[in-house]
């Protein structure tokens, strides 16, 4: 087992994986979304990219065995293990500065695209601009039965659940907390943010 890092609550951690290794991405409290993405540790401009990783699996969002690729339809990521209901999102945009600033919020709010940069910088990495796409592990965004319209609703896993990914090539994976205490996403009435952690595994 690898150590176990704590990604704060509403904050960003990220983590550099070579090729083989694993990083056991934890939903400690059950209720919380953990935006995720993945770069080309040799090349910042090639990142996972969820339109790409679509195309690749032929559905929605990916599932356990699914490989997740890059822009550039390489493999980054595979999904090893899943210990969830496999309830992910691979559509919504990452929370940023003017998604809360329409949402009513007039001073700053911390958001998963700055938690993303927040959590590479620790490393020594400076991501590419504009951020890329997150893929939004944990959130629980149905398609509706008009299959064409979206909700926003909370996690369904229990506490302690977890997703692991396998690195596909040598590569940075940043997370970020979600800071989301508005919608629904984290419990009913804009629960806030709770820990989550990871563990790297060789």
């Amino acid at each position: 087992m690898g150590e176990t890092i704590t990604i704060p609550a509403g904050h960003g951690k990220a983590t550099r994986l070579a090729t083989g290794q694993s990083v056991k991405l934890i939903n400690t409290s059950g209720h919380q979304v953990v935006d995720t993405w993945a770069l080309n540790a040799y090349d910042l401009a090639e990142y996972m990219c969820m339109t790409s990783t679509r195309v690749w699996n032929t559905r929605l969002n990916p599932i356990t065995d699914d490989t997740l690729v890059t822009l550039k339809r390489r493999p980054i990521l595979t999904i090893v293990k899943d210990t969830t209901p496999g309830i992910h999102d691979s559509f919504m945009a990452a929370c940023d500065e003017h998604r809360y600033y329409l949402l009513g919020f007039e001073s700053y709010h911390r958001n998963c695209q700055n938690n993303m940069i927040e959590g590479l910088q620790e490393l020594g990495v400076t991501p590419p601009i504009p951020i890329p796409g997150s893929y939004n592990v944990f959130m629980n965004i149905p398609v509706l039965e008009d299959r064409n319209s979206v909700e926003f609703r909370p996690t369904q896993c229990e506490p302690g659940s977890f997703i692991t990914f396998r690195a596909e090539m040598d590569c940075y994976v940043a997370f970020s907390a979600c800071p989301q205490d508005v919608l629904p996403i984290h419990g009913e009435g804009g629960a806030p943010p709770t820990d989550a952690h990871f563990e790297v595994l060789n």
